[in-house]
């Protein structure tokens, strides 16, 4: 899913933040990803946390006190935030509730604040969105204890991303390696794979063997627009290079440009074969994101590959019984130029309301203790540097965050998060409508780029 291109210093603190996405799928790949902090300080004030270790931070008392946290997160990522909002409410004695965004946050959280009902904290999965919002004066910046923590537990590029015109207003609590294939080990065994697939033509034959065997080859989450915009950054990043990543992100190149029909006539060789998507194009475009996952990790005649993030892991936990590292493998995506691409996405948590409740939540969010709660969880990674790597549950997603964390600040974040919310991040509409008419129609490559530029050039300039 998911951010926008500003004046000179935004775009250089984009630019540099938006830097860290080809090292960390290009370190995650020589990881072997198939194989299977704070001080000693207790909290006077909030307890000691969930294992009974000392607590990194100290948070203040807020009995009585009730707060509401929006994301975008359902089912089992849902599941596993509330484990973190657990622990807060423990440590504090506040009340929190959750209430889930839909795809459309940004529509979501608007109408919310607009008639004066807006929860106290919400994650914005893209980067436009947070500065829109700071635009308009909704998000308050971070208090001192938070931006203590970020300071302490997060390296510049991700501080940047979180920041707007020189004030720091979000927490990356939550960040994603966008670049991985998952597949069935036991499909790719029955047709005989021996091999995973290391450039774009080779996992396109390998579609292609799975298909002929009798395996639907690759789940897409059609319905959801924002999977579509993955597959394609992460074909544009390869092919294109990280140059033209960034002007197309930034809309100094348009959406007609010569490097997005390429592209696009790319992603056509395999979304233009039914034969190779589970369900055909149109299975696809019934298809949301947690379909994708358990229709390759389950059920009779499950489909060989699903490609997303990280956060696929905590699908394949909660609803299905395949075991990561044995029935599901990862591979990084395949080279369609000279190297794998690295896209990196997240969700930044900001407070809507100003005051003492919501910054505490904040500033919990920034600490290594709710990192840690969640990485416990599965299907999750943080960029937090200082978490223990012990925490994660299974070594796959330890070796997808130690990756991320390689890289330091060398990523390319995600394109679609880097655009205004009306072209990149709203269901309906923009680059989402336009790249599901493209699975519909994968031979109007022409068509889908006049499409892709008449919103986006409506969208930037507004």
């Amino acid at each position: 899913m998911r951010s926008s291109t500003l004046r000179i210093s935004r775009s250089h603190r984009r630019s540099r933040a938006a830097r860290a996405a080809a090292a960390v799928v290009a370190g995650a790949m020589a990881l072997t990803l198939t194989a299977c902090g704070g001080d000693d300080k207790k909290d006077d004030e909030g307890g000691d946390g969930e294992s009974g270790a000392a607590a990194s931070v100290q948070l203040p008392k807020l009995d009585g006190q009730k707060l509401e946290v929006a994301a975008v997160w359902t089912g089992p990522e849902q599941d596993n935030f509330t484990a973190v909002l657990d622990e807060f409410e423990k440590r504090t004695g506040a009340e929190v509730s959750y209430v889930p965004t839909g795809n459309n946050t940004s529509t979501f959280l608007g109408t919310k604040i607009q008639g004066g009902k807006p929860p106290n904290v919400a994650f914005l999965p893209q980067v436009g969105v947070l500065h829109q919002f700071a635009q308009k004066g909704w998000i308050k910046p971070l208090g001192t204890e938070a931006q203590a923590q970020l300071d302490k537990n997060f390296t510049a590029g991700w501080k940047d991303l979180g920041a707007y015109e020189g004030k720091q207003y979000g927490v990356y609590a939550k960040a994603a390696n966008k670049s991985l294939v998952w597949y069935n080990t036991a499909a790719f065994e029955a047709a005989g794979i021996t091999a995973e697939p290391k450039t774009w033509d080779e996992f396109v034959q390998t579609a292609q063997t799975l298909s002929d065997a009798g395996s639907p080859a690759v789940s897409i989450g059609g319905q959801d627009g924002w999977t579509l915009t993955d597959w394609f950054e992460n074909i544009y990043l390869s092919q294109a290079g990280p140059e033209k990543y960034d002007q197309l992100a930034k809309h100094e190149i348009k959406w007609t440009d010569p490097s997005v029909k390429e592209a696009l006539t790319t992603l056509a060789q395999l979304w233009g074969k039914d034969d190779l998507i589970a369900g055909g194009k149109a299975g696809a475009l019934r298809t949301e994101f947690p379909k994708s996952v358990t229709n390759t990790f389950s059920g009779d005649t499950p489909a060989a590959m699903v490609f997303e993030g990280d956060f696929v892991a905590a699908n394949i936990n909660a609803d299905t019984k395949a075991k990561i590292g044995t029935d599901a493998k990862v591979f990084p995506f395949p080279a369609v130029g000279d190297k794998s691409p690295v896209v990196s996405g997240g969700d930044v948590a900001v407070a809507l309301k100003d005051d003492k409740g919501s910054q505490a939540l904040l500033t919990f969010l920034a600490s290594t203790d709710a990192a840690e709660v969640w990485a416990a969880q599965g299907g999750f990674i943080s960029p937090n540097k200082e978490v223990d790597q012990k925490k994660y549950k299974d070594d796959v997603t330890r070796d997808i965050s130690g990756a991320l964390l390689k890289a330091g600040d060398d990523f390319r974040f995600d394109m679609s998060d880097q655009a205004p919310a009306a072209f990149g991040g709203t269901q309906g509409t923009g680059e989402w409508k336009a790249l599901q008419d493209f699975l519909k129609t994968p031979k109007d490559v022409a068509g889908t780029q006049q499409q892709l530029e008449t919103s986006a050039a409506k969208a930037y300039k507004g």
